[in-house]
């Protein structure tokens, strides 16, 4: 995914505001051991970037910034909504570098729902966690981990440590956790 961007300036709060009036989003993009660099993004162009993903997959998607014919990778490590009208108000991105590991969250995605033998018996499957953080190289970021859940039945779980964890990522969570379970109606 590639966004254009242009710098901006600081320099009071109304800047901010004039900004979003003439259609952009003031953003910041982070890099390890600088300072921030003001960018500004054309609401439309961001609004289209949204639509194009799948649901749950913001935080680990790498998005290509194009900063003066210059091309940086990023993820998205904040967005700030107005409460009123839910336009995207502000963004955060954290520059990605091909050396340094990165936190980021991963999707959880069960497989084998229709076919699951407690749901086929009656029973709900719970889905407890969405997202995993993890550590990584930009390289090795997952699209998602998958929870197959075919073979369960009523009154069953998988835990996170049921996932197949490639040894380049490192989990930022306790892997005895219930991922899923098949709940009794």
């Amino acid at each position: 995914m590639k966004l254009s961007v242009t710098k901006r300036a600081v320099n009071r709060k109304s800047d901010a505001t004039k900004l979003r009036r003439e259609g952009f989003i003031p953003a910041v993009i982070y890099s390890k051991g600088d300072v921030g660099e003001n960018i500004a993004i054309k609401s439309d162009e961001f609004s289209a970037f949204i639509r194009q993903l799948q649901k749950g997959r913001l935080p680990n998607t790498i998005v290509e910034l194009d900063i003066d014919g210059k091309t940086r990778r990023a993820i998205i490590k904040d967005i700030q909504y107005n409460i009123i009208n839910y336009n995207v108000i502000s963004l955060d991105f954290e520059e990605l570098h091909d050396d340094r590991p990165v936190k980021v969250k991963v999707p959880v995605e069960c497989t084998g729902v229709n076919e699951c033998i407690g749901v086929k018996a009656g029973g709900v499957l719970r889905q407890v966690i969405r997202h995993v953080r993890v550590r990584c190289l930009p390289k090795d970021i997952p699209n998602l981990f998958n929870i197959d859940v075919t073979s369960m039945d009523l009154r069953q779980s998988r835990r996170l440590s049921d996932i197949a964890w490639p040894e380049t990522i490192r989990p930022l969570v306790n892997l005895n956790e219930v991922a899923v379970l098949i709940a009794k109606r």
